[in-house]
Formats: C-alpha cells, sequence, structure tokens
C-alpha cells in the first residue's frame, strides 16, 4: 500500500509527457523530486559565487553578465535530474549543475530564470538566443555538434532495468531479460531496443505513455522491469529507495552535455573548465549524492571530451 500511495503521490505532481529515447528525445513524466517520497523539492546546494569571474571574447557572457543574470532551459518532469514541485520550486542534478555553471559564472544562481524547452525546440532556442544554456539529459551527438556547442559531459548515462529492490533474477542485466515482462514509453529508443534484440517475448512487452505508468506496473508487479536511461531510473529509485533499484549493467551510452551557442567557443572552455573544477573538489559528488545518488548508486564525474 505504501507503495502505491508512493505513485498516486508522485502522480499527482507528474505532467505527463510523451515518447523517452534513451536521453535523446523527451523524458516521460516522473514525480517526486529532490529525493524527497512527497514530491517537494528540498534544500538546494549553496554555491559560492566567483567573485570576479570574466569570460573574455564570449558575447553570450557579456549579453547576461548586463543582463545580470542566466536564462537557463531545462526539464520538469524529472524527478531529481530535473524537476519543478507543486510550489513550483525547481532542484536534481541537472538544475544543480545549471545552478553551479551560473555561479562560476559569477551570477547568483538563485537568480536564474528556468525556461521549459521542450527537446524538438532546443538547438533553436540556443542558436536564436532565448536562452544561454541548456542543461537537461541533452545527449552530445555529433549532428547536434553541428547545430550547437557542448560542454562536458558532466554525466553519462545508459539504458538500465529498475526492479522492484528483492527482486535479483535481473542483476545480470539485459541477457537476464528474456521470459520476463519489460515496460517503457510507447515507441521510445529503450522498447525498440529491447524488441530489436529480442531481449524478451514479444508478449512479455507493455508500453505506457508515461514511465511513471510503467513504475506503476512494476510497483503492483504486473511487470518485472522498467527500462530507459538510469539516469531517469535513478530519479525513480531515489524516491523510493527502500522498494525500488537499479540493476546497474547499463547497456547503451548516452553522454549529457551542457548546450551552448555554437559559436561561443570561450564560454564552452570556461564552462569545462568549472566542470573540470567540480570533479576534483568534490562538488560533482556531492550534487549527485543530494539527488541521483540518494538511488543507492554510485557516480562518478566523467572523463571531459573538449573540442
Amino acid at each position: 500500500m505504501r507503495m502505491r500511495n508512493l505513485v498516486a503521490t508522485v502522480g499527482v505532481a507528474a505532467l505527463a509527457l510523451t515518447v523517452g529515447a534513451c536521453g535523446k528525445e523527451d523524458t516521460p513524466a516522473a514525480g517526486g523530486g529532490g529525493g524527497s517520497t512527497t514530491g517537494a523539492c528540498g534544500d538546494l546546494h549553496k554555491f559560492t559565487v566567483a567573485p570576479a569571474a570574466d569570460v573574455a571574447g564570449s558575447a553570450t557572457y557579456t549579453k547576461l553578465k548586463a543582463r545580470g543574470n542566466a536564462v537557463v532551459g531545462v526539464k520538469a518532469d524529472q524527478p531529481n535530474l530535473g524537476y519543478k514541485d507543486a510550489n513550483g520550486k525547481r532542484c536534481g542534478f541537472d538544475v544543480e549543475i545549471a545552478r553551479m555553471v551560473s555561479a562560476q559564472l559569477g551570477l547568483d544562481p538563485d537568480k536564474i530564470e528556468f525556461k521549459e524547452i521542450p527537446s524538438a525546440n532546443r538547438e533553436t532556442a540556443i542558436a536564436g538566443g532565448e536562452i544561454d544554456y541548456y542543461v537537461g539529459t541533452y545527449s552530445i551527438t555529433d549532428k547536434r555538434k553541428k547545430l550547437v556547442g557542448f560542454a562536458g559531459p558532466y554525466f553519462v548515462a545508459g539504458q538500465d532495468l529498475l526492479v522492484r529492490k528483492d527482486d535479483t533474477s535481473m542483476d545480470a542485466g539485459k541477457d537476464a531479460l528474456k521470459g520476463k515482462k519489460v515496460c517503457s514509453a510507447t515507441g521510445s529508443t529503450p522498447i525498440q531496443k529491447v524488441k530489436d534484440e529480442n531481449l524478451t517475448e514479444a508478449s512479455n512487452i507493455s508500453e505506457f505513455k508515461t514511465y511513471s505508468e510503467c513504475v506503476s506496473q512494476l510497483l503492483d508487479k504486473k511487470t518485472d522491469a522498467v527500462t530507459t536511461d538510469d539516469a531517469i531510473l535513478k530519479g525513480y529509485a531515489a524516491n523510493a529507495p527502500e522498494d525500488l533499484r537499479v540493476v546497474g549493467k547499463p547497456f547503451s551510452t548516452e553522454k549529457y552535455g551542457i548546450g551552448l551557442p555554437l559559436a561561443d567557443k570561450a564560454l564552452r572552455d570556461k564552462v569545462n573548465a568549472g566542470l573540470e573544477t567540480a570533479a576534483t573538489d568534490g562538488t560533482w559528488k556531492t550534487i549527485y549524492d543530494k539527488t541521483l545518488g540518494k538511488s543507492g548508486s554510485a557516480g562518478t564525474p566523467p572523463p571531459l571530451e573538449k573540442y
């Protein structure tokens, strides 16, 4: 009953979005945030604002410095990643990364103007100057690198499995899915991968509009596993660590980057330098542990891919 109440709670907070695509497109609805089982964001990390920040040669930085705050594109429906609670407060790992970047640029992270940008409009929003940067399960791809600049990656995700905590039958990962019931978002890249690789029988596959529905199915024992990016799954697990866990055997690679204006290499270098500092001084781990780390899954900052 507690588990069902939890899902009901997150369902109220959730907004139903559609098809997720393993970090490449929208990632469907969720609830809860900041690791809270009540759906409310908790306290955010306190970042020190750099007192004498400057980014010589960056047109974007000149603009946001004059404005006095950063305008950042995010998602709002991913628990412990990019989430907005019923009070309008935002939290999650991606939100904290966005706030950290603002502080490193010498701008108060509490003054960020967040904008929810649909995945299909991210490149347009960045190129058109609607936002200064974007942080929201934005996979770095060669195709996108022709349209926007990427700092990072700041997180490497991969398709994984969310299971009930007491179920160890799929600890081997995708190769243990034969005969198991698997759920994912309708038409998503993750469920297509399950089909293409015949990881389980067609009759065992179920698809729903949102991942929240799949999680409900999992808690009700109507399915055995939910599959999508592990970052998203960790968000659900963090909201119910006594009931759910991520297997931890990812079988794809998605490198999340910070989207920036294509021509602004100076800003990209500055943001990369900040990510490098966060990886070495422990900031990355601190904000990970406060968000996705509540799932019980360990995380480490990935190496940067500067270009």
